[in-house]
């Protein structure tokens, strides 16, 4: 620290250092804080999964849309996200990615070897599940358009068929298992008096 300048002043009671005028305390201070940068992450901090959390396990989703539902866990992204899914056709659930926080791991696993590898590779990518650009509209259009309801994106083919691929593979596998689908169907939920601290998943 720098030392504070002082000067020694006599009185009637002795003489004190008393300190510089410039070390002073101010009078006005800005109205405004000064902003500072911003501190930029320059590497992406790598997640290491939980053993629960292995491919082809049922996960209980704790949040978003479909909190409650049991699906299919099939990759692991970077970051800490899952991509899991229903399948669609027995509990709605698409191909969708999920924050492995929000999930508990359920003890029964699904075999997914007959599942294509490369095919799931490709959807994990970020650009499978990037939004497309939608024409904005501007002027009079958006005008007229305020008391319209807005149209309910649907799914391009291409999606579509890789949800019925996976979708099938699957399928042909939970059959096999009595009582699967219906588990998987179901919706998970607290009621009172569980205590979940207690149950093994």
């Amino acid at each position: 620290m720098s030392e504070v300048k002082s000067q020694s002043k006599t009185f009637s009671k002795g003489t004190r250092d008393v300190p510089h005028h410039s070390q002073k305390a101010k009078k006005w201070y800005p109205t405004e804080d000064e902003a500072k940068p911003k501190a930029v992450r320059k590497s992406i901090r790598t997640s290491t999964p939980r053993e629960s959390l292995a491919p082809g396990a049922v996960l209980i989703l704790l949040a978003g849309r479909f909190r409650g539902k049991r699906v299919v866990l099939l990759n692991h992204l970077p970051q800490g996200v899952l991509l899991v899914t229903g399948p669609f056709k027995v509990n709605g659930v698409p191909l969708r990615r999920v924050n492995a926080r929000y999930v508990i791991a359920t003890s029964y696993k699904v075999d997914i070897t007959s599942l294509d590898s490369k095919k799931i590779d490709e959807i994990s990518g970020d650009k499978y599940f990037a939004r497309e650009k939608g024409e904005k509209k501007t002027g009079e259009d958006k005008f007229f358009a305020q008391g319209e309801k807005p149209e309910k994106k649907k799914p391009s083919s291409s999606r579509a068929a890789d949800q019925k691929a996976v979708d099938k593979a699957l399928l042909s596998t939970i059959k096999k298992t009595p009582f699967l689908t219906s588990y998987l169907g179901s919706s998970f939920s607290l009621r009172k008096g569980d205590r979940p601290h207690e149950m093994q998943w």
